[in-house]
């Protein structure tokens, strides 16, 4: 069985991102990328299913630029076997990004597709349950446990009020939460390896799929700077300052 993980390209979590003077966009000049860190969960849980003994091939894929190969070879140091980008200039939309990997899937005829279940960049949480309707097959989200046995995945996943546990059959698309591992660290022997591993670019206008946006957004702007806060001297100062502001 072949697992098919999708990875994306964003700032790295650690770095505080700055909009920006025009609102046009993020300002990513000098600032460091990473693989999406849910995005690096599904990679390192399609890895434990290889190595236990319930798939045959992990391949990493990523949609955007020659710069994503950065991340694709970070996938390939985890411990992926080969790695595909498919090639464009423009940014696509979660609906855009799933026919693409409808198109790898068709050519790679894989047992399960797994995705981190959103980017910490635009937080949309759609190219998996997206993907799921274009292929037809079962699909599972938030995972939190995920257990493969023959052609049946067994999913825990994480509700409000709790936790539920589903059955699917596979091939099925899979998006993955923060508490269902800890990806694993990369070494440098590993880092050498990846450079003489796969990795294949194919032109999103080869896949036939069309780069065509619905969405526009027409302006950044952070966050508001958090007030000060007051203190006060007891329980009935608190209710009337809660009263003046609207709170209660």
């Amino acid at each position: 069985m072949k697992i098919l993980v999708g990875i994306k390209r964003v700032v790295d979590y650690n770095v505080r991102v700055r909009v920006l003077p025009d609102g046009s966009g993020v300002d990513k000049d000098g600032v460091k990328m990473s693989v999406n860190p849910f995005d690096e969960i599904a990679l390192e849980e399609a890895l434990r299913i290889k190595e236990a003994g319930n798939a045959d091939e992990v391949i990493v894929v990523s949609v955007g630029g020659d710069e994503c190969q950065q991340q694709l070879r970070t996938g390939l140091a985890m411990g992926a076997d080969r790695a595909i980008q498919v090639q464009t200039g423009q940014s696509l939309q979660p609906l855009g990004v799933a026919q693409a990997f409808l198109k790898i899937i068709e050519r790679e005829d894989p047992g399960l597709v797994i995705f981190g279940k959103q980017a910490i960049d635009d937080d949309n949480s759609q190219t998996g349950q997206m993907l799921a309707a274009l292929w037809e097959r079962p699909q599972a989200t938030f995972a939190s446990k995920l257990n493969i046995d023959g052609q049946v995945a067994t999913v825990t996943r994480e509700v409000d009020a709790g936790l539920e546990t589903v059955e699917i059959d596979l091939p099925a698309v899979v998006t993955v939460d923060l508490r269902l591992n800890e990806p694993r660290f990369v070494k440098l022997p590993d880092i050498m390896k990846a450079k003489r591993k796969p990795l294949d670019v194919l032109p999103l206008d080869e896949l036939g799929v069309a780069a065509e946006s619905t969405l526009s957004v027409s302006h950044f702007a952070p966050p508001p700077q958090r007030g000060k806060g007051i203190m006060v001297e007891d329980a009935a100062q608190l209710v009337q300052e809660l009263k003046n502001r609207g709170l209660l």
